[in-house]
């Protein structure tokens, strides 16, 4: 049996950001429970040639909502490098993918399968199909970017495990686990 595209998408979207929903919760409760400065959390790096936290967070949001957006629109860009947020706002923008991406008709998302669009670069323009998009830009960026989040508060001490960075499993016909 085929696969969705409102599934590989959608779906898969919002499993993984009420995931990181819950890291960042943890994260805010171990930092007010150490004395920790939430504004260190956002700026914090695996690697120095990596970006901040706050980067993963915006382009976890960026690679799930944007990209419906992008497909939608027929055009797809990188986020803004702005790190004009502190840990609250960077919460927000993850509820309102969350939200956004929940309010979605699972048969206005199908329409977009068989559409194209183009991820503008700077000057270049690279064509994709909106289910190549999907499967082999947006969602590995997606992914990427959620375990840079999880990798980054776990090495700052944040007590995760692997559950709450997969979130709620879908189990048996389509019940919740």
């Amino acid at each position: 049996m085929p696969i969705a595209f409102y599934d590989a998408s959608v779906s898969s979207y919002l499993q993984v950001l009420e995931g990181v929903s819950g890291v960042l919760n943890k994260g805010a409760g171990h930092a007010a429970e150490k004395g920790l400065d939430l504004q260190q959390f956002v700026m914090t790096r695996l690697h120095e040639d990596m970006m901040p936290l706050h980067f993963q967070i915006v382009s976890v949001a960026h690679h799930s909502w944007g990209a419906i957006q992008g497909m939608q629109q027929g055009s797809f860009s990188p986020p803004s490098f702005a790190l004009d947020m502190d840990y609250a706002g960077l919460q927000a923008v993850v509820a309102n993918a969350r939200e956004s991406l929940a309010s979605l008709d699972a048969t206005q998302v199908e329409t977009l399968a068989g559409g194209s669009m183009v991820f503008k670069l700077g000057k270049r323009e690279l064509p994709f199909t909106n289910k190549n998009f999907l499967l082999s830009f947006s969602l590995p960026n997606f992914y990427f970017h959620a375990t840079t989040t999880y990798s980054i508060l776990r090495m700052l001490g944040v007590p995760l495990g692997k559950q709450d960075y997969i979130g709620q499993m879908k189990m048996g016909a389509g019940t919740p686990g």
